[in-house]
């Protein structure tokens, strides 16, 4: 597995390898030894999550408050999705900036979103299968989101905003600049 290291260095690349022959591939999609040897602490994945989406649909950006905050380990299983991560935690010198990676059954790139960063994603292959790990159990009353259109962002979704299909609760989301519910730059979430 090789891992790369993004703008904002907390968000990693996981490219595993991919060892193939006339009869299929096989990869391995999580090694904890080789990705905590990485990173240098210790994530322990409790949840596999999966979702299949048709083009447009903008899953984000959503992420849960310490005590339930996630890390999260995606990657695309068929189809492909524009992936981001973006930086919530109040103080960091990255704050408000997001990564955004193409993610696709055929480059099988994976993205590490870790606490204190919201997540989302966009579909832009039909019949797309979208699956990733999560260090902590959802909790509704933790559950918070960023508009995905807020336009201090800059994110760029690749597709149209009127060809988008999102749900009601994304839709409302309130801007970075309006919520006071973020991470504080420093702090171990992990701990």
């Amino acid at each position: 597995m090789n891992f790369t290291r993004t703008n904002i260095p907390d968000v990693v690349i996981v490219e595993p390898k991919v060892h193939g022959d006339k009869r299929g591939y096989f990869i391995e999609t999580y090694r904890a030894d080789k990705l905590e040897a990485f990173l240098g602490y210790k994530i322990n994945f409790c949840q596999d999550n999966e979702s299949k989406s048709s083009r447009g649909v903008l899953r984000g950006l959503h992420y849960q408050l310490h005590p339930a905050a996630q890390t999260k380990l995606v990657r695309v299983i068929q189809g492909k999705v524009l992936d981001v991560a973006m930086d919530i935690r109040k103080g960091s010198p990255t704050f408000g900036h997001h990564v955004a990676v193409e993610l696709s059954a055929q480059n099988k790139k994976q993205m590490l979103v870790p606490r204190g960063f919201a997540h989302g994603f966009v579909v832009l292959e039909d019949d797309t299968i979208f699956a990733y790990k999560v260090d902590n159990y959802y909790s509704p009353q933790n559950d918070r989101g960023i508009l995905f259109s807020d336009e201090d962002l800059g994110i760029d979704w690749m597709i149209l905003h009127d060809e988008l299909n999102i749900s009601e609760k994304d839709k409302v989301q309130p801007k970075l600049s309006a919520t006071n519910d973020l991470f504080e730059y420093g702090i171990n979430y992990y701990a």
